[in-house]
């Protein structure tokens, strides 16, 4: 039995019953971490002497009869644009000095409070700018699967670790498919939870926000466990004060309608991953699902509206970083940023309001379909070099079912669908209405029970 690969949910449990050790766990997955580190790259801060403390004081809690939370011992990752007080915030970047956090964000305190351990802040390219996965800050981050490829962005360190079996859980961070792209690139679970479920206090806007904090786990049930621990309003994040239904019991698969995109408006997806994704839907058909094919206009050119609204967010936030840094940040970050310079305040406005019509949409569709299913990326995981701004035409086609669903703020998420013949991972995108996330994980349970949760042989 190595714990490096056991659910987070099966840690928990062995730990409160003292059929394994934190410690224990804990040095196996930081031997796992010294090990993989120099051939991966997914940490941009270890934390490793502090986790081994922490993981002694788990212990002892246990040995004492301590309450114990639902992630009691258990290690975690997080992204390294999320707040840990004390800690650098680095975000990718050689630009600006990183600051050091006062206070944690509200979902690390509350994984922290849960009993979790994190290990390491988890490498991203420059602000999250885009969809692979290296920085000036922290160099090239690898793919477990194949090391030539990447292992998406922006989470893609917490995606690299995951799958190499450091860490059962992480958190990650999607505005425009950060959570989903890796998973998919990597063959995790990746979920962006309805827009408002888990707060995001950070977001400068956070009226007209579009970026997500979310769990990624190697298992669905693991997904459900991290989602529950997260989730809840914070007085900071107007979104996540609406009322909303609690986290339920996993719904069935049985009778649920799945509208399937198998091409996503004007993007053709390529054939290495057609028959594995064909498989999966006929899993999910086959597990009582009711799957009926789907194509709607309302997924044409939704870039050129998340263009305007996401490079002007990059303009507005981080232009006067590029005034002084010059070439020490990314240069596709600036041109990113020279973009988003360009919009007119008219542009913006109507870049908001079409992003309001594509909401309206798909609202339409959730009167027909239960769930809609497409293609997580476009293409199998690319090369490390590929580039992948979010303001390019190559990211807008890869990751094209991605974006729209941060614009309109449905629950979302990329689950492993199988391996093209390369043996690269697929992901299956799995979207719900708001608040139906249940739905989503209990399609994604149905799929695992057929796909399983394989090992990267470069592991």
């Amino acid at each position: 039995m190595d714990p490096c690969f056991l659910p987070a949910t099966r840690l928990a449990a062995m730990i409160a019953a003292r059929a394994i050790s934190p410690v224990e766990v804990m040095e196996a997955v930081l031997a796992r971490a010294e090990r993989l580190d120099p051939l991966l790259n997914p940490f941009a801060l270890r934390l490793f002497d502090a986790a081994r403390a922490a993981a002694r004081a788990a212990e002892a809690a246990v040995m004492a009869g301590a309450p114990l939370g639902p992630l009691h011992g258990v290690p975690i990752t997080i992204k390294d644009s999320v707040a840990m007080r004390g800690l650098p915030t680095g975000n990718g970047s050689i630009a600006v000095e990183a600051p050091v956090a006062a206070a944690d964000a509200a979902i690390v305190a509350r994984v922290l409070a849960a009993g979790a351990i994190a290990i390491g802040k988890t490498t991203l390219p420059e602000f999250s700018h885009k969809v692979l996965t290296d920085s000036l800050a922290t160099g090239v981050t690898r793919n477990p699967w194949k090391l030539d490829r990447t292992p998406g962005g922006s989470s893609g360190g917490a995606s690299a670790a995951l799958a190499a079996g450091i860490a059962p859980i992480a958190i990650g961070t999607d505005g425009g498919g950060s959570i989903r792209c890796p998973a998919a690139c990597t063959g995790v679970v990746g979920l962006k939870a309805t827009l408002g479920r888990i707060p995001n206090e950070a977001m400068p806007d956070g009226f007209a926000n579009y970026a997500f904090a979310g769990p990624m786990t190697r298992r669905v049930e693991d997904t459900v466990l991290l989602l529950s621990v997260m989730q809840g309003p914070d007085p900071a994040d107007p979104w996540s004060l609406a009322p909303r239904p609690a986290m339920g019991p996993a719904a069935t698969v049985r009778g649920l309608r799945i509208g399937w995109i198998e091409q996503f408006g004007r993007y053709r997806t390529d054939p290495a991953l057609l028959g594995p994704l064909r498989a999966a839907m006929q899993a999910l058909a086959s597990a009582g699902a009711l799957v009926e094919p789907l194509s709607d206009p309302c997924f044409e050119d939704v870039h050129d509206t998340y263009r305007v609204i996401a490079t002007t967010a990059h303009a507005a936030r981080l232009g006067a970083i590029a005034d002084t840094a010059g070439e020490r940040m990314t240069e596709s970050l600036r041109a990113s940023i020279a973009i988003g310079r360009g919009w007119s305040a008219v542009e913006a406005q109507r870049a908001h309001d079409r992003r309001s019509l594509l909401f309206r949409a798909v609202q339409r569709l959730f009167t027909r379909f239960d769930l809609i299913a497409t293609p997580t990326l476009l293409a199998p995981p690319p090369g490390l070099d590929a580039g992948g701004s979010i303001a390019t035409a190559w990211y807008a086609e890869w990751a094209a079912p991605l974006y729209p669903f941060n614009l309109t703020g449905h629950p979302a998420a990329s689950v492993p669908a199988g391996f093209t013949e390369d043996g690269l991972p697929v992901g299956l995108q799995l979207v719900g209405p708001w608040y139906g996330e249940e739905r989503i994980l209990a399609a994604a349970a149905a799929l695992e029970e057929v796909i399983g949760c394989p090992v990267p042989p470069e592991t």
